[in-house]
Parts: C-alpha cells; structure tokens; sequence
C-alpha cells in the first residue's frame, strides 16, 4: 500500500481539486464519444464543493486520517483519467461501474475520518458516497475493436504495476462483511470494517443483526490486536453503535472492553479523542461508572487529558471525572492526580462523613506547591476554616490537619488570615478543655505559617497573647510560638507590636529560655532575642546582666549549630557600644579569642547562616576597636583581628565588608600617636628599613601601631570601591581618610595615586550614597591641592563635580565648589560657598 507521503495538507487538496476538473474535463470530450462518461463526469464533479469545504476547514480536517483518505481517491482519480483516455471494450461500461464504486470506497473512508464535522456537510458526503455506491451505468454505442481493447487493457496494467498492493474493487455483502471482521488480514478486516460502517449508516443493518452476528465481541476481540487504523474505525463504529441503542452500552460494558479503551487514553490525539468520547457515552450506565474508577490509571489520564491541548477531548474528560465524582474513592484518585475541584466540592456541600474524609485525606497528601495553590484559588482553605470553627472534634482536627498541609505555601496564608482563623486558634490554644487538647498542636504550626505575612499584623494583640502563652505550652508548641513571635517581630511595619512587647518585658520573659536543654527551643529563643535586640537594645542592656552574657558567649563557643551561634553573637553585637560594663564582661569571658575561633572554623562556603555569623562578628569587633581604648585595640590585634578583618574585606558579604572597614578605621585613628619617629631615643634596637612606612613618615607594625599601610589594607578598600556594591562604601572611605589627616595628607594622596586608587574615589560621586560622597569629596579636595594630580586628575573629576553642582545634593555643594575653585573652572568667591 502506498504510504502517506510528506506533502501538505493544502498541496494535496490543490492537486485534487485540479484533478477532479481534469477528470470531469475529460470524460465530457466529444473525442470519447461515451454518454456513460458524460453521467460519470456529473457525479465526479459533485466532489468540487466537498473538497473546496475541506480546504477552508485545514485546521480541523488537516489529520493523518483523512489524508490517508484522500490520498486513496487521488488514487482512484488516477485511474479514472486513465479509464476516460483508454479504448473502448466490451466490458469497459463494468469498468466504469468499478471505478465509480471505487470512488465511493475513498469517499466511506473520508466521510468515516471526518466524524467531528457539520451535519449538513456530513449529509452532503452521505449522499454523494449513497449515490457512487448504487450507480449503474449502460451501453447505447457501438463496440470498440480488438485491437483498442488490448491497448486500455495494457494502459491499465501500468496503472495497477505502480500500486505496492492490490485491492479487491468488488462490493462487500454483509456475509463478507461479518467473515473478514472475524478472520481477515488487516486490510481485509479495515475495508470489512467499512463495509460495515456502511451498513449501519445507511440502516442496512438491524441492531437484532448486530446483537445475532456478535459484531460488539468481535470488535472488541479484534481491537488490541488491530493496527492504529483500524483501532480508530473500531471506536468510530463503536460510539455509533452506543449511540444508536441502550442495549449496545450495556454489551460495551464489559470490565475487559472498558480497559482496553482506557489503554487508548494513551495512544495517539485522534485515538484518545474517540476513546474517550464513547466512554462519555457509556457513563450514563452506573455499572460502567464504578468499573472504570477501578481501571488501573484511568483516572490519572483522564486527568492529563483534561489539562491536555486537545479542546475536545478535555471537554470529554471534564464530563467523565464529573460522572465518577458520585463515588467519594474516584475523587480521593482524582485528587491524587491533581485535580481537586469534587474534592472541594464535598468540603462545601457533602455529608459530615464525607467532609471529614476529604479533609483526612488532605492532610495525608504529598502536595507539591502548585496542588496547593490550586486548592486555595478552588476555594479549600475557605470551607475547611468552616469545619474547624464549626464541626465537631473530629471535623475540627482533619480540618486544621489539612489547614496545616495547605499552610506551606505562602500565597496560601492570605486565604487563612481572610477566613478569619486567627482568633479561633488562639482561642483554642487557650482552651483547657481535654477534648480539644490534641488540636493545640496544629493550631500553634498554623499560627507560626500566618505569622510569616505582615497581614497577621492586623489583629494587633497577636504577640502578646503568644507571649502569655509561652510558659503555658508543650515544647512543641513553645516552638511554633517562638517561630510565629521572631516573624512578627521581623516585619518592617511591626513597631507597634515591638512597643508592646518591650511593654510586657518579652526579652525578660525569653532569657530563662536560654537554659533550655531542648536545643530546638533554646535556638528559637535565641533567634527571637536577636531579633528583638537589633530594635530594642536599651531593652536588652537593662535585662542582659553576666550570667547571661556568660550563658550566650558559652553557647558560641560550644554550640554545634552555626545558626544558634550566629544568632547568639548577633545579640552581644547588638549591645550598645557605650555600654562598657558589657565590654569588661567580654573581656572577662574571654570573647575575642573565642570569636576568632568560631569565624576560623566556620563552614568555608558561603551560606545565609555563615555570612550572618560573620556580620554578627564583625559587629562585635567594632566594640573591640573602639578608638577611645587603646588598651582593647592592643588587645584585639594582639589575637589576630586585623587579618581577620583583611579576610571580611576580601570574602564577607556587604555588611560584614562595612563593619570590618570600620573597625579598620578606628584601628588606623590612633596609627599617628602610636608611631615610631625615625628620631626617637628610645628605640634600643632600630627597625628595620621594611617598617617604615611612608605615609606616616615613621616606623610602622600592624600589631602595635594599626597601620593599614602595613597591614595590607588599602588594596582590598580600594577595590570594594571599584566593585558594583555601594553599601561599605562610606565606611570604606572612612578608613581611607585616616590617611589624610593634617600631618599626612600630602603622603596619603601620593600612596593613593601611587596603587591608582583616585578614580575609586571618583566613582564613588558617580553613584554613592550622599554621606559616601561627602568623604569622596573630602579625599578628593585634598588629593588635587597636589599639582601633579591636579593636571593627572582634574580632567575626570571635573565632568562628575559639575554634574554634582547641578544636580547634586544640596550638601554637597560648597565643598564640590572649593574643587572646582581648585581646578580654576569656578572663582574662589562664588556663591556655592
């Protein structure tokens, strides 16, 4: 047989629409001299609109089917043109009425292919195929010789040699019909199945015909076995069939017979579309319902397909999974598969049993985000919010289980704090009723998902009632209170709720906390601690007394968590600066080796959790590097914190770079008064010519002067300067203007230039902050008093100084103009002074 080949649907329905006017132009020339040929070229002819209609249609009749189609009656066109052209004989009027009955073969198989269409344009096919079937041609002129015989008989060999397989041209009857069904080769039992769907079009056939032959068994046996092809006709039969009789969907409903058109669920578009639209029709039958939720994956693909791209198979599929939602098992299946909208369905409307059912079952379910998000649009959280307030015990505790499964998700959270579940929970978690005790668990890991979303912050006692119930609660719960408490605190519009925390002594209350052998609340506390004191911490200097800094610098050195010890050094970091008792504690408790140790043995890749604990080191360093104790800075260099802030500039995260810059800062504030004069008598043994350092114009060491010349330090500061991130940038320049005091300005501005550090500082006018380019600017103006830099520098500074004169900020200006003046591009007296 002929395979499809690769040409368009278009390009085919060109050639045979031109063909078809050959044929008819042909067979009405006088030269054939046949009035058969003039009746033959009437029917042809009526092929013009039905494939004209075809074209319009390309994008619902462009299938593998109907090509196949197509290509059999541009085949029979073929040999039609070659009927018309050859001799006349004796038989050839029988070879006419072959070949029209050959035409409607093709023309069953189109009208077969083409079920989705009209019904008028279906009536139209019908009746051009009823017509080519029954036509019966005869002869009125005379024979043709012998030898013009031989010749149409040779002509249509060559016709028939380019065919890969021959086919009988001989109707079927319906002996023929019902044999190859039963036992014919493929193509036998495709043109059989033809045949029969002739029949039963045109009525030929009872359904007592149907119902004595067998034809629903033989079909079905015939189906797993049958070529893609001929499966689709089978279907195609199949839903007529039902169609047509009520006893014929009962026949249908054979277990084995369901499965095999389940497994068509999987195969190709137009095998899946027919399948799935007979199971429709054979869903009014109860029986079929319930075997089909029992059919291993049928649910599952239903619901593929009612997601699937084909419009009318999900249509299909859409009104199966509504027939089967009677049965509680095929929604729970459906659920499973992702589709929910009967599972919700029963959560609004169904028996208390059935809801609980659901909501159980909810609970169980491994949801990925997307189910969960669906079930909150489908309106889930709504109506089990209803059961937990509303039902009894056991609908109270499947709903919150369910609750706390759909509360993973964030967009979730919204639904609940609109549902109003808010005060119900902490209702219950006051509750001291034994009944209820069991639903306090679930209650509380709801309340820490709400407590994530600044909405929760509407109802405005929240905190505090958490708060009184802390001492209250079982150790799980007292974990999910201390989770919902640090989110609340967390919110960047919670400072009311802060106030009234501070109020109700929540960091006295919390501190007992830190005692905790349970780890996983001792971390919590401390998280919530941290958070509280990055805002409150007056709140924290007044309650934090020794044992408790002793307890937290204990957990820091011991504790095998790099979160719990980043959240405790967060909060000694978090103590005032001012507080000095604070720092003599420290000191007492040995913290700055310990610290060291814990920022050395940290996990070397970069994290959340290690970039916080290194931020929370750095902010305690500063305390450390206070430049009004010299004594302390000895100290913390004497333990090795300047390379540990050489490392914070180079790898820490932007904060951690800002800190670390400014205790360098402060380090470098006392370098001068500590300096070593080249003239000094009481330098016993003289350094060696490697200590001096040229800034400071003296002998320089990083353990006992600070210098940031020796310790390495200028390079890393001025290249965060040249990086994209402008948050360390003014502690960053805070440290570079130690180097530009009165007595070294000139020597710092030539080291500056001397590594190419001055268009660092330029950039930073470019697109820092405005107190970044206030120092900028103050670097700056010394640098250029220098002549040299002056000429190197002036050209690229002056089209920034002028953008900032313009349109800068209004601070910036009187020292933007004394540059200019500098440059001579503005006069000394100018108004921007």
């Amino acid at each position: 047989m002929e395979t499809i080949d690769s040409r368009g649907f278009l390009e085919l329905m060109t050639e045979l629409i031109a063909m078809v006017d050959e044929v008819v132009s042909l067979a009405k020339d006088p030269d054939t001299e046949r009035e058969v040929f003039t009746e033959f070229a009437l029917l042809v002819k009526r092929f013009s609109p039905i494939l004209n209609e075809l074209r319009d249609n390309e994008k619902s009749m462009d299938t593998p089917t109907i090509q196949e189609a197509l290509e059999s009656l541009e085949k029979q066109l073929k040999r039609s043109k070659v009927l018309i052209q050859s001799p006349n004989s004796n038989t050839f009027v029988k070879h006419v009425d072959e070949m029209t009955h050959d035409l409607g073969r093709s023309l069953g198989l189109l009208l077969f292919a083409t079920l989705e269409v009209s019904t008028d344009f279906k009536e139209k096919i019908g009746d051009l195929y009823k017509e080519l079937m029954n036509a019966r041609f005869s002869l009125n002129s005379s024979s043709p010789s012998s030898s013009r015989v031989s010749e149409f008989v040779s002509e249509l060999k060559v016709v028939e040699e380019i065919e890969e397989e021959e086919i009988s041209l001989e109707p079927l009857d319906i002996g023929d019909v019902v044999m190859q069904i039963k036992y014919g080769n493929d193509e036998e039992f495709k043109y059989a199945l033809l045949g029969l769907n002739e029949f039963t079009g045109s009525e030929k056939v009872s359904n007592e015909w149907i119902d004595d032959e067998g034809i629903i068994p033989i079909l079905f046996n015939r189906f797993s076995s049958s070529k893609p092809e001929n499966r689709l006709i089978i279907i195609q039969i199949l839903r007529r069939l039902a169609l047509e009789n009520a006893d014929n969907k009962e026949k249908m409903a054979d277990v084995g017979y369901l499965s095999m058109l389940v497994k068509s669920l999987t195969r190709d578009v137009e095998e899946r579309r027919e399948a799935v639209g007979l199971l429709v029709h054979l869903s009014d039958l109860p029986a079929v319902r319930r075997r089909m939720g029992r059919i291993q994956g049928c649910i599952v693909m239903l619901v593929a397909m009612l997601n699937g791209d084909d419009p009318v198979a999900s249509h299909d599929a859409g009104k199966l999974l509504n027939a089967f939602s009677s049965n509680t098992q095929n929604v729970l299946h459906m659920a499973e598969a992702g589709y929910f909208k009967p599972l919700v369905k029963y959560l609004k409307e169904g028996s208390d049993m059935s809801k609980v059912l659901m909501a159980t079952a909810l609970s169980r379910m491994e949801l990925t985000d997307k189910w969960r998000a669906s079930l909150g649009e489908d309106g889930a959280i709504e109506h089990l919010v209803k059961m937990f307030t509303a039902g009894k015990l056991e609908s109270k505790l499947s709903a919150l289980s369910a609750l706390q499964n759909l509360s993973i998700l964030t967009e979730n959270i919204q639904h609940l704090i609109s549902s109003g579940i808010v005060a119900p929970l902490l209702q219950l978690l006051f509750s001291v009723t034994s009944v209820l005790m069991t639903l306090r668990e679930p209650a509380s890991a709801i309340l820490a998902r709400i407590a994530q979303s600044e909405s929760i912050l509407v109802n405005q006692d929240v905190a505090q009632q958490m708060l009184l119930l802390l001492n209250l609660s079982s150790p799980v719960i007292q974990c999910h209170l201390l989770q919902a408490l640090n989110s609340i605190a967390s919110h960047s519009s919670a400072s009311k709720v802060r106030r009234k925390m501070k109020e109700n002594g929540a960091i006295q209350l919390l501190l007992p906390f830190l005692m905790e052998k349970n780890t996983k609340i001792r971390s919590l506390s401390l998280n919530l601690i941290y958070t509280l004191s990055k805002y409150l911490p007056e709140e924290l200097t007044e309650h934090l007394g020794e044992t408790h800094i002793s307890i937290i610098v204990n957990i820091i050195s011991s504790s095998t968590s790099e979160s719990e010890k980043a959240a405790a050094v967060g909060i000694l970091s978090n103590l005032p600066i001012s507080d000095k008792k604070a720092t003599d504690i420290f000191k007492m408790a040995n913290l700055l080796p310990i610290l060291i140790s814990t920022i050395s043995s940290s996990n070397a890749t970069s994290s959340p959790t290690t970039r916080w604990l290194e931020e929370s080191v750095a902010g305690v360093l500063i305390r450390f590097t206070n430049p009004s104790d010299k004594k302390l800075q000895l100290l913390s260099a004497e333990h090795g914190v300047i390379p540990l802030l050489l490392k914070l500039l180079s790898s820490g995260s932007p904060v951690a770079k800002c800190r670390a810059a400014t205790s360098l800062a402060q380090l470098s504030q006392n370098t001068l008064s500590l300096r070593k004069s080249r003239k000094s008598r009481w330098l016993c043994v003289p350094p060696s010519a490697d200590a001096y350092c040229e800034v400071h114009d003296a002998y320089c060491f990083v353990n006992s002067t600070f210098c940031l010349i020796k310790a390495g330090a200028i390079s890393p500061l001025v290249k965060i300067l040249e990086g994209e991130d402008r948050d360390a940038d003014e502690a960053v320049l805070g440290s570079l203007a130690t180097l530009f005091q009165d007595e070294i300005w000139e020597n710092g501005s030539n080291y500056i230039a001397k590594i190419s550090g001055v268009q660092a500082i330029i950039k930073v006018l470019e697109s820092g902050t405005v107190k970044a380019q206030e120092k900028a600017l103050w670097i700056l103006e010394r640098i250029l008093r220098v002549d040299e830099y002056r000429v190197k520098y002036g050209e690229s500074a002056q089209v920034v100084l002028i953008d900032l004169a313009q349109s800068g900020d209004p601070r910036l200006k009187p020292t933007v103009a004394k540059i200019l003046a500098q440059l001579e591009l503005l006069q000394a007296q100018s108004s921007y002074f």
